[in-house]
């Protein structure tokens, strides 16, 4: 539930803790879990250092390109990564990929959040669990607009740079 308060609030542009405490996003009668909350309230209060690492963690894709759900749902776990010591790396990344395969409905999506996941956690050295990830995370093709991708192949990549 609360990916979709934050995939809510991302179209919106009202703050997540707004909508989770007016319930708009929820089925009806529902409440958020007061860990739910937490993770809403975690996610805003440390948006800025949790954009900075996805942004620097996906090759190819600014923040601004990700699919709304998947950016709300690697938010959510980036946080819980970084703030909830009790929860493994290795679960809020499962997770997240869960989430992923759930709500983004494609393949790539749950292949992308994982990569990106994975590599946040190493780089910040969080776990030693985590696996090697593809370097390659330029997924997404299917669900881009046409103009997108075009632009992002106009674009030179790191390799090109060399």
């Amino acid at each position: 539930m609360a990916v979709q308060v934050l995939y809510q609030s991302e179209i919106t542009g009202v703050p997540a803790w707004e909508i989770a405490d007016k319930g708009d996003a929820l089925p009806e009668g529902g409440t958020l879990p007061p860990y739910a909350i937490e993770l809403l309230r975690g996610v805003a209060a440390h948006r800025v250092r949790i954009d900075k690492l996805l942004d620097e963690a996906s090759s190819n894709w600014s923040l601004e390109r990700m699919p709304l759900v998947d950016r709300s749902i690697m938010r959510m776990a980036v946080y819980e990564m970084l703030h909830e010591t009790d929860v493994p790396v290795s679960v809020c990344i499962n997770e997240a990929v869960e989430l992923a395969k759930e709500f983004g409905g494609e393949d790539d999506s749950s292949r992308f959040v994982n990569g990106v996941l994975g590599r946040i956690a190493r780089d910040q050295g969080l776990s030693d669990d985590v696996p090697e990830v593809d370097e390659d995370l330029s997924l997404h093709r299917d669900v881009m607009p046409e103009g997108v991708i075009a632009a992002a192949e106009e674009e030179p990549s790191s390799d090109d740079e060399q």
